[in-house]
């Protein structure tokens, strides 16, 4: 992509998302991800009732009467975007690609983050680990992330959920919010890689889909190209049988995932191409607070 279209599209998913993070997702996202844990802000004086563990021993000596520790939560969060560049995202049969989706969706949980003054990194991943970008805080830091998501190109076409599940668990030594946006169209078995990463960090799975992928449109004869194998065939879409089989593998892979998800206890949301993501982003938030 040549240098002034990519600042001319960065500078309009910054703006579009941006916008919708600041005055949509602020008041949401922040009740929806909790900080690390607690931290000492001031003392008060002691009231009935309050428990004597959080007395503040030292004040209390030194006024000749209790005082309590009064704590607050420590919002700042380290908040890690896993998305999947595998060729199965290119795909698109509505108003968007479900790449282009995917990073609109991404750079908008971004901004939400640099909002709450927490910090964000991404790890783009196919069937291996494409490219790490460390978390850190800014603005400057989110347009080098959307420009990545825009221009990254993978050296891989394939799937692998597992991988990016294990590589958090590893090298991720603080506990993080971590989204997973993928298809999670594979084979593989991430069931146990999942439950483990989720264990260690808190995990959100953001699913993106087409419509097509579960509905083929009766059209007749089409060829059609296997986007991570590159595998050509022709499928004759006015078959009932060849519909079927296509909605039958569908339901399959997304029972396979559901599978995974429940079991290893990973709130998740399902967004199809051409439905509103906000509308999706902001039901997952309320679920979560």
């Amino acid at each position: 992509m040549e240098t002034s279209e990519l600042i001319k599209k960065v500078r309009k998913i910054e703006i579009k998302t941006r916008g919708l993070s600041h005055n949509i997702f602020a008041g949401q996202y922040h009740s929806a991800f909790k900080g690390r844990g607690m931290s000492f802000s001031e003392v008060r004086d002691y009231h009935y009732g309050d428990d004597v563990r959080d007395i503040d021993w030292n004040v209390t000596a030194r006024f000749n009467k209790p005082y309590i520790k009064v704590f607050e939560e420590e919002r700042e969060l380290t908040v890690m975007l896993m998305v999947d560049l595998s060729n199965s995202l290119d795909f698109g049969t509505a108003v968007t690609t479900k790449h282009d989706m995917l990073v609109e969706i991404a750079a908008t949980i971004a901004f939400a983050a640099i909002q709450n003054n927490d910090k964000i990194g991404v790890i783009f991943f196919t069937d291996k680990i494409e490219k790490f970008i460390p978390p850190q805080k800014g603005r400057k830091h989110i347009l080098y992330i959307i420009r990545e998501l825009l221009d990254f190109q993978p050296t891989s076409k394939r799937t692998d959920i597992k991988v990016p599940l294990e590589f958090i668990t590893n090298a991720i030594k603080k506990k993080c919010t971590a989204f997973m946006l993928s298809d999670f169209i594979g084979n593989g078995d991430y069931m146990h890689a999942m439950t483990i990463a989720n264990r260690k960090h808190d995990l959100v799975a953001i699913q993106v889909y087409d419509r097509r992928l579960a509905e083929l449109p009766n059209i007749g004869l089409i060829k059609v190209r296997d986007a991570e194998s590159d595998e050509e065939m022709y499928i004759d879409t006015s078959s009932r049988k060849v519909r079927a089989a296509q909605y039958e593998w569908w339901q399959q892979q997304n029972a396979n995932l559901k599978e995974a998800l429940q079991k290893s206890r990973v709130d998740s949301v399902t967004i199809r191409t051409d439905q509103d993501y906000v509308k999706a982003l902001l039901a997952l938030f309320a679920k979560r607070s």
